[in-house]
């Protein structure tokens, strides 16, 4: 037997096994792509004509990207206390925070701990301004450092933060599309003639009598007239709408929102809860 015909013929045949296979590989994601490209196509002009429906205005941008998150566990730092309003030896100029080109630099020097992982939320309490811990990219909804102002300077903070545990680990799952969120709540909690004015992704929770508790991705969605949405992005649930100057700093709610159930998994309609 020829051996080196032979060893050549097998390493043809492996290539061209490895080019088919790759071939195959290809051919299915750009097949799962392009249903996937439709089916987005088909959720937003869903909701679009659910938005005509009920004359709902739609502000804000959705996105479009298929998106996976896990389930967080966090553990409060029982070193600051949410409900204490502190008050800053040096205060901070207001313009240095919320001005154009606003600089990390000036939060992470400033006496207030771990302001350098707060981001500005478009939330705001009475005229207090709203800054939310992240984690990542993604806010963590109920976790913020409240900031009072007086004649443009920022004097006095109330704060809470959390810490994510690291060795707990969890699967990521599909979200529920940005798009489906908001039809959901058109179709089932908004009153006519609503407007959304922002549909934004982070982790929100329920307080826990306890040191650690998990959080799960939400949409928040806000209304024109105060009222805030949670919707849970894995089944859909949705929460009894909060009024943003309401909204109580993570560790100090007495109870917590009460959730109720996915409307698309009920026969019936739930009312509008505007």
């Amino acid at each position: 037997m020829n051996w080196s015909r032979a060893k050549t013929i097998l390493i043809c045949s492996f290539l061209m096994l490895n080019m088919i296979l790759g071939f195959q590989l290809w051919s299915t994601n750009r097949s799962n792509q392009t249903e996937i490209a439709l089916d987005t196509s088909s959720t937003v002009e869903e909701l679009n004509n659910a938005l005509r429906n009920k004359n709902i205005r739609l502000m804000d941008e959705l996105p479009t990207d298929q998106l996976k998150l896990k389930v967080i566990t966090v553990k409060y730092d029982d070193s600051i206390k949410p409900g204490e309003q502190k008050t800053l030896k040096t205060p901070i100029n207001m313009s240095l925070l919320l001005g154009k080109g606003a600089s990390k630099e000036i939060q992470a020097q400033s006496e207030i701990p771990h302001f350098g992982l707060y981001q500005l939320d478009s939330m705001r309490k009475n005229g207090v301004y709203v800054f939310t811990q992240l984690y990542g990219k993604l806010p963590l909804f109920d976790v913020w450092v409240e900031l009072n102002e007086q004649n443009g300077e920022i004097t006095s903070y109330r704060q809470a933060y959390v810490e994510v545990e690291s060795g707990v680990e969890q699967t990521e799952q599909k979200l529920i599309p940005a798009q489906l969120a908001v039809r959901s709540l058109v179709d089932n909690y908004l009153n006519d003639g609503a407007i959304i004015t922002e549909v934004r992704l982070g982790y929100h929770g329920q307080p826990y009598n306890s040191e650690t508790q998990p959080m799960f991705p939400h949409w928040r969605i806000t209304i024109d007239n105060g009222d805030i949405y949670y919707l849970q992005a894995f089944n859909g649930a949705v929460e009894s709408p909060q009024k943003g100057s309401e909204l109580a700093p993570f560790g100090t709610q007495v109870d917590g929102a009460k959730t109720t159930e996915n409307p698309e998994n009920s026969g019936d309609k739930s009312k509008d809860k505007k």
